[in-house]
């Protein structure tokens, strides 16, 4: 909730400034609890939000904690946002091809460099001053890496390949290739609190990502001559009402719009309503996939 690059911090929400003493944030707490509390007319997702940023700066211990993680503090040195090393260890991955997130770290790097020449990219700082548009490329490459990684640790039965081509300059995230199907994924983060409607994900700054999601389907379908089984568009676990969400008002392909942690679980058991996959069939659409990918 507070980790994006996109989310207000923990004192925006509580409408106080960093610099502000604890008895100020004590009784912006308690007044942000009053005007968001459902009971009394508020928005539970707020309500909630507020009480998360309590737990963050209401004490001295968790406050100071909280100020050199996120940029805050006179020193910090955390650098959460930068890109991740590779895994290490024994234990069997998926195959991968391509490199999640690679795309959007280049363009905001990029336009960190045009917006300030010498400022580190991911400095805390330096993020949150930085215009939304820049801000929201670093948090769907972080989206695409954690998607990314949850896929890796299915093990050998899983393929996958990141950022596919879909048009020019248009990459499905992720194709991922199981047991259970042929799914292409979509992984986001918008920065706060999503709602689905009409089977659409609705919200600040989510414009169609259910419906671009299935664009590059149908594309990639077409030009690799493959059948994909569903969609899965996934999203940070704070951001959604419910962790798994079937869309049924999309029958040609089923789709489902799932929370992070929730990710696995629906690429092991299946999308609902998708079409499984195996035998010669498997083997014929990973050749297909992987023929112009070049590997991780």
């Amino acid at each position: 909730m507070f980790d994006s690059p996109l989310s207000r911090s923990a004192y925006e929400v509580l409408g106080v400034d960093p610099a502000a003493d604890a008895e100020a944030i004590r009784r912006a707490f308690r007044q942000q609890l009053r005007l968001t509390h459902p009971d009394t007319g508020g928005d539970a997702a707020l309500f909630i939000e507020v009480q998360r940023a309590w737990e963050l700066v209401g004490t001295d211990e968790a406050r100071a904690a909280y100020d050199r993680g996120h940029g805050f503090a006179d020193e910090s040195d955390w650098r959460g946002w930068s890109a991740a090393q590779p895994r290490s260890g024994s234990r069997p991955r998926a195959r991968s091809f391509g490199q999640a997130g690679s795309r959007r770290r280049a363009r905001y790097e990029d336009g960190v460099r045009s917006w300030r020449a010498q400022a580190d990219p991911y400095d805390p700082a330096v993020v949150r001053a930085l215009p939304r548009e820049l801000r929201a490329l670093l948090a769907r490459a972080l989206a695409e890496e954690a998607s990314a990684r949850t896929i890796d640790a299915l093990g050998m039965a899983f393929t996958v390949w990141h950022e596919v081509p879909a048009a020019d300059d248009d990459v499905i995230d992720h194709v991922a290739l199981g047991p259970t199907g042929l799914y292409g994924i979509a992984s986001h983060d918008l920065g706060g609190p999503m709602r689905l409607r009409s089977d659409e994900i609705v919200g600040e700054g989510a414009e169609t990502p259910v419906a671009d999601l299935r664009g590059r389907i149908r594309r990639v379908a077409r030009a690799r001559r493959v059948r994909f089984g569903g969609a899965i568009v996934v999203l940070p676990d704070d951001d959604l009402p419910a962790a798994i969400t079937p869309l049924t008002g999309v029958r040609e392909l089923p789709t489902v719009v799932v929370s992070r942690s929730a990710l696995a679980t629906v690429l092991r058991a299946g999308v609902p309503g998708a079409r499984p996959i195996g035998g010669n069939e498997l083997f014929d659409v990973r050749t297909r996939l992987q023929a112009p990918i070049r590997p991780a």
